[in-house]
């Protein structure tokens, strides 16, 4: 008790980078239906490549490769929710091919589930310069246990504190405003699997790092924050150009 009791007492402390800020993002996952994915990434990609004709800022593809079960990410910047919400961005937003489409529209005969949601998360700068610069994405999509949400949050930003201790690029965060179920999801970006796997460190150095970032040890990362949730998805994913 008193170990978990330390650990709470530097979570509350942490104050870092990568934490969430007032900037928005809309985010969407897709699964498409069988047979169609290849035709409702070409839609959205079209989207994309005119962007510039629904909203003001540019969306990113990503596609899972394993671990979950949606297909495609589809995630943007918004200025504010009064200017996302305007009718004249609505009335853009409705001519595209599958930004928010009406109930019973065309588009969900290729789609068999949808979630969306607006989350708030980094800066818009460090995202758009990860989205740009990498390929690879690890993303994890978290629902806290009743009354674990702002501890949810501070171990999420205490994982970050540990990975600056050896040189690993943190993860963005994302807290759900509205729209979803899920609570928070993170974001980390990668150039290929050998970057994900990490820099080759000793146990001492990696457990020093977990000791210092507010964990009993880097064995109890896991299982400290599999002890603050309902669910937990994860998958890696590569961007759709």
């Amino acid at each position: 008790m008193k170990r978990i009791l330390l650990i709470l007492v530097f979570l509350s402390s942490l104050e870092i980078k990568a934490q969430n800020t007032d900037q928005l993002y809309k985010v969407t996952l897709l699964r498409a239906k069988p047979g169609s994915l290849l035709e409702l990434i070409d839609l959205i990609k079209t989207d994309i490549a005119n962007y510039q004709n629904y909203q003001t800022s540019k969306p990113y593809l990503l596609r899972h490769s394993q671990g979950d079960h949606w297909d495609v990410m589809v995630i943007y910047p918004m200025e504010s929710m009064d200017q996302y919400f305007s009718k004249i961005l609505s009335d853009k937003r409705a001519k595209s091919k599958t930004l928010e489409k009406p109930y019973g529209d065309a588009f969900f005969d290729m789609v068999s589930f949808q979630d969306e949601a607006i989350v708030a998360g980094p800066e818009v700068a460090d995202f758009s310069r990860a989205m740009e610069g990498f390929d690879l994405f690890h993303i994890e999509i978290f629902t806290a246990l009743a009354g674990k949400q702002g501890e949810l949050l501070k171990q999420r930003e205490a994982e970050n504190v540990f990975y600056s201790k050896f040189d690993h690029r943190p993860n963005f965060i994302f807290t759900r405003v509205f729209g979803s179920s899920w609570d928070i999801f993170t974001i980390g970006w990668y150039k290929d699997l050998h970057d994900f796997a990490g820099p080759e460190i000793s146990f001492g150095v990696e457990d020093q790092a977990a000791k210092d970032a507010g964990f009993e040890g880097v064995n109890f990362i896991g299982s400290y924050l599999r002890s603050l949730l309902l669910e937990h998805h994860d998958t890696l994913a590569k961007k759709v150009n």
